[in-house]
Formats: C-alpha cells, sequence, structure tokens
C-alpha cells in the first residue's frame, strides 16, 4: 500500500465535503458543522486545492456538484463510514461474537477444565472456538506476539511486567505409581523412592518453576537431580507406563479422583510428610487485559475453576495450604 500521499489529507477536509455534497449549500454545511461561513468558504478552497477540481459551481438552484464530486459522492459514505467502525468502540456481544482463541492448558487441567469450558461456550458464546495445547516452546514470547490468548501452567519464580498473572488453585505434589506397587502401603524414604525409575510429563520451563514450601524442600532438591527414564508431552502415555511397571510419576494428584483415568493408579505421600505446593495461575500478555472478548473468556475460565474447587474438593487443598501456613 502507497501511503506517501496520505499524510497531506485532513480527515475532516472529507468530513466537511460530505456535508457539502448533502447540503449542497455553504451555509447549511457551516451551520452544521459549527463554522462561520468564511471558514466553510475557506475549507471549499482547501478541497478544491486537494481534489484539482472545482467540486461544486454556483447557479441560481444553488451550489451544483461537478461531475467529479459526484464520482466522490459514490465512495465517500463507505470511507467515512469505514473510518467510524474503525475507531468505534463497539459493544461485546458474546451471543453473536465469533472468534478463535488459542490456549496453553496442561492435559491434567485441561481433561476436566476444557470440557466444562466449551459447555459454557456453547450455551454463552457458541461463537467463539477454542484451540488448546497441553504444551508450547517460550510460552511467555508466545503470548507477548499473538501466537497465544492465555495459559494455565505452575507458577514461575518470575514474570516481566506485562504480563498478567491469577491464581487458579494450589495442589500438593505426590508420587503417582501403580496399584500393587512394591512400595504400596509402606512408610517412605528419598532412598526408597530413588530404586525406581521415574516417568516426567515434560514441563516447558520447568527450572523457573516456583514451590511454594515452608523451607529447604527435599523434593525439589530431588527432582532437581532425578533422570527420568521417559519425558513425554503426553499425560495418557505416562500413566499407561506407571499402570504396566514400577516406574514412578511425580505429579499433582488432582486427576487421581477421575475414575478413567485413576483407575488401576495410587498416589504415594511424600516421605516425611512434607509440606510442599504447588501453585497453578492463569497467565496472559497486557496486549489483551482491555480486550472484552478476552475479559470474557477469562471469566468463564474463572467460572469454571470456581465450579471444579466446589464440587471436587480444590478447596480443601487450598484449605490444607492455609492450615499449614503456607504463603499465596
Amino acid at each position: 500500500m502507497d501511503i506517501k500521499n496520505l499524510d497531506r489529507i485532513d480527515l475532516n477536509l472529507l468530513v466537511a465535503l460530505q456535508v457539502m455534497l448533502e447540503e449542497q449549500s455553504v451555509s447549511r454545511a457551516a451551520e452544521r458543522l459549527y463554522l462561520t461561513q468564511s471558514a466553510m468558504s475557506k475549507t471549499l478552497g482547501r478541497l478544491r486545492d486537494l481534489f484539482d477540481d472545482r467540486l461544486f459551481t454556483r447557479t441560481s438552484a444553488g451550489m451544483v456538484p461537478t461531475p467529479r464530486a459526484l464520482e466522490l459522492s459514490e465512495k465517500l459514505p463507505r470511507l467515512l463510514c469505514g473510518v467510524q467502525d474503525l475507531v468505534s468502540s463497539k459493544e461485546f456481544e458474546p451471543e453473536t461474537h465469533s472468534a478463535e482463541f488459542q490456549l496453553v492448558i496442561p492435559d491434567f487441567v485441561g481433561f476436566w477444565a476444557i470440557p466444562d469450558l466449551m459447555k459454557r461456550l456453547a450455551s454463552q458464546a457458541p461463537g467463539l472456538r477454542l484451540k488448546t495445547f497441553s504444551r508450547a516452546d517460550n510460552q511467555l514470547d508466545q503470548l507477548a506476539e499473538g501466537n497465544l490468548d492465555l495459559m494455565i501452567e505452575v507458577e514461575r519464580q518470575h514474570y516481566p511486567t506485562d504480563y498478567k498473572i491469577m491464581t487458579v488453585g494450589f495442589a500438593p505434589p505426590v508420587m503417582l505409581a501403580r496399584k500393587g506397587h512394591p512400595l504400596e502401603g509402606k512408610t517412605l524414604t528419598w532412598e526408597m523412592i530413588a530404586r525406581y525409575p521415574q516417568v516426567r510429563v515434560y514441563i516447558p520451563d520447568l527450572g523457573e518453576t516456583q514451590f511454594v514450601t515452608q523451607g529447604d524442600s527435599q523434593f525439589v532438591r530431588y527432582e532437581s537431580q532425578v533422570q527420568p527414564h521417559l519425558q513425554t508431552g503426553h499425560l495418557f502415555t505416562a500413566l499407561q507406563v506407571i499402570k504396566s511397571t514400577d516406574y514412578l510419576l511425580p505429579g499433582p494428584p488432582i486427576f487421581i479422583e477421575e475414575s478413567d483415568l485413576s483407575n488401576n493408579v495410587i498416589a504415594l505421600p511424600l516421605p516425611d510428610d512434607e509440606v510442599v505446593m504447588l501453585k497453578y495461575v492463569m497467565v496472559w500478555h497486557e496486549r489483551t487485559q482491555h480486550s472484552r472478548a478476552h475479559q470474557f473468556l477469562r471469566a468463564r475460565m474463572t467460572d469454571t475453576v470456581d465450579y471444579y474447587r466446589q464440587q471436587r474438593g480444590m478447596d480443601s487443598l487450598d484449605q490444607m495450604r492455609r492450615n499449614r501456613n503456607l504463603p499465596y
């Protein structure tokens, strides 16, 4: 698009031309634009210079548009309406709005959150479409660049100031294993856990994860040193592996309540009743902070989380955190 000549065009001139075309009178056009007749005459002179045409000729019947003015009269209303539409603030109407959003939601959150979220959108905003991913590299950069709209993740140690975060909930990590695992029912030590290989669900930027603890955490130390025998981005794959082997899977206990996923899976408590929590947050970039559609989506996601907390016991996890005086 060649815009080199646009800088000399005053939008007010085009508005004045439209009024002149409608009124075909300098005095009436001046009245509508709250200008003096002299100022309106000067504006008409500038329009004639801009288009290199008289635009209007004075006759006994009034100001008569030239062929060039008539040609402009066919294009100008659409142009001005387009500009008005561009700068006007439209009301967001969920029932009729159409858009696609891209979200990162880990599998162990998505399997319960996404169905309920889609149910809410189907009834409240049927034109909204979601594309979800369980993980993405450089997630914060992708939020800033517009490749992602929203994500849920374990809280990082630091976020740049142009990112917004909202707490979703807390969950204590556990060691997941198959029913009948040799460690089932035993009082565990880290030495006992270390005898068994580990499966890990891939988490981008795991090194930046913020663990909520009361002090030095043996769990954090152990997980930072262990080399998993399998690292996968697919939760279902990891679960199938531990169901058929003696491998252990560190993770949140959230999906243990789901019968389809937790069949033949148990949660082994951490040694020494260690106090450690994972804090889950919803993250977005400030570029979408004032978007009505994005605000609506975040609100529906919050509704989904609140419903799950009330129905599935996440409030009890938060109560556990309060009882143990863990920070928010």
